[in-house]
């Protein structure tokens, strides 16, 4: 039976960690309940929530248990706390150090002829651990590779027929194995002509999607082909969730807004547009900021603000008011994450800004809050990551594209032209 030691970074990442490890000895050393006792405390952040939910499990299995002999879990593995109290030798590291206690436990263990995997999310203490001779691993549960992640189209050069059958009969059957709402762009040999289609799973095609826009949407319209699916999606209403994942400038923000604004003003199709974001600072934090909610939420909600003031400003002459009537009016609604958690939402267009600096736990208590006839729309760019505990491959926005691609109610557009200007371009391809 393989023995993976698990590490406290693991269990603030996912709280339900310990069940990944099937037939197997899970441990967890004594320290990470100490560090998880002094996180704990963290009441408005995630590290908190994370913490004491790792905390309950624990204790619910625990239930009366005799520990030191282990416990058996509903996975098949079997729970154990071990407590060593002193340690012969200390291999170089800091005495008294929770992390080198915890690594030091994990050695422990090996010495005394376990097969012993160190599992942490922190990449100094996996190189610490293989330079004491342990098999150290990222926890890769929900983990998907960069090279794997699903982009939500594809490129294809098919005959000239085939693009006039797309276009004339409104439908194409292509070879091959798709995915629902996943879309194609197809062109000819000699043509730089593109024509779009969105593949129906039930009919087994593509639908014709015009590649060009008769009116702007909300002021805004679509200037590269990935934009133009995007708006696709964004304003099907049979399609329930719709993730746009991005670079800086590629429009994601933007274009969800204006969908949204459109759904619920023109369409009359949502009762409002709910946007939100996690408060996850970059860099040094501030600080708490003095004032009633609005006035705290404004430095997080800024970028939302300048996005519904550009698009204000290309609308004019339609009947989109300002940002303080449209919330006046109860048209739009700045929530942060923190509120939205334990109410239902029916017959909402949801927007949640930066997803990509949430857990995959944070992203099932979000869509999970989605009502009768509601739409979430969820946006990110995985390269600018500033939650500690995630990354590109880890983070919840990810693992909800790779959760859903088969789902006939949810579509992703995978954005890669920056068309917020020339600088940003230039930023995103050379820093």
């Amino acid at each position: 039976m393989k023995t993976f030691v698990i590490d406290t970074n693991v269990l603030i990442h996912r709280p339900e960690a310990i069940f990944s490890f099937k037939n197997s000895k899970v441990v967890i050393p004594i320290e990470v309940f100490e560090e998880l006792d002094k996180l704990k405390s963290e009441h408005h952040s995630g590290r908190g929530k994370s913490a004491r939910s790792a905390c309950r499990l624990i204790d619910g299995l625990i239930n009366k248990t005799d520990v030191t002999k282990g416990i058996k879990m509903p996975s098949g593995g079997i729970l154990s706390i071990p407590l060593f109290e002193d340690f012969r030798e200390y291999h170089g590291l800091v005495k008294g150090k929770k992390d080198n206690t915890i690594l030091l436990t994990a050695l422990a263990l090996k010495n005394q002829g376990d097969q012993v995997f160190f599992v942490s999310k922190d990449i100094n203490a996996r190189i610490k651990a293989e330079a004491l001779g342990l098999r150290a691993v990222d926890y890769e549960k929900h983990k998907v590779s960069v090279s794997d992640q699903y982009k939500g189209y594809f490129e294809l050069e098919v005959s000239e027929e085939k693009c006039k059958e797309l276009v004339e009969m409104k439908s194409v059957v292509l070879e091959g194995s798709f995915y629902e709402n996943q879309y194609c762009f197809l062109s000819s040999p000699g043509s730089s002509t593109i024509y779009i289609g969105r593949y129906d799973k039930e009919a087994d095609c593509f639908r014709h999607v015009p590649s060009g826009m008769d009116e702007a949407i909300t002021g805004i319209l679509a200037l590269n082909t990935e934009q133009r699916i995007a708006f696709d999606a964004l304003l099907n209403p049979k399609i329930n969730l719709v993730t746009l994942v991005g670079a800086a400038g590629t429009g994601k923000t933007l274009l969800a807004i204006a969908s949204g604004l459109h759904m619920v003003l023109q369409d009359k199709q949502y009762s409002r547009v709910l946007v939100s974001r996690p408060v996850v600072p970059m860099g040094n934090d501030i600080g708490f900021l003095p004032g009633e909610k609005s006035q705290k939420m404004s430095p997080w909600m800024q970028p939302i603000f300048d996005n519904l003031e550009f698009i204000i400003e290309r609308s004019n002459k339609q009947n989109v008011k300002s940002v303080e009537q449209l919330t006046n009016n109860k048209i739009l609604e700045i929530e942060a994450l923190t509120y939205i958690r334990g109410r239902s939402l029916p017959k909402q267009y949801i927007i949640i800004d930066e997803a990509q600096n949430l857990t995959s736990h944070e992203i099932k208590t979000i869509v999970s809050r989605a009502g009768q006839d509601t739409k979430v729309i969820l946006t990110g760019d995985p390269g600018q990551i500033d939650n500690p505990y995630l990354d590109s491959e880890s983070n919840g926005l990810i693992s909800l594209v790779e959760a859903f691609k088969e789902q006939k109610i949810s579509a992703h557009i995978t954005l890669t032209k920056t068309e917020r200007s020339p600088l940003a371009e230039l930023a995103t391809q050379l820093l």
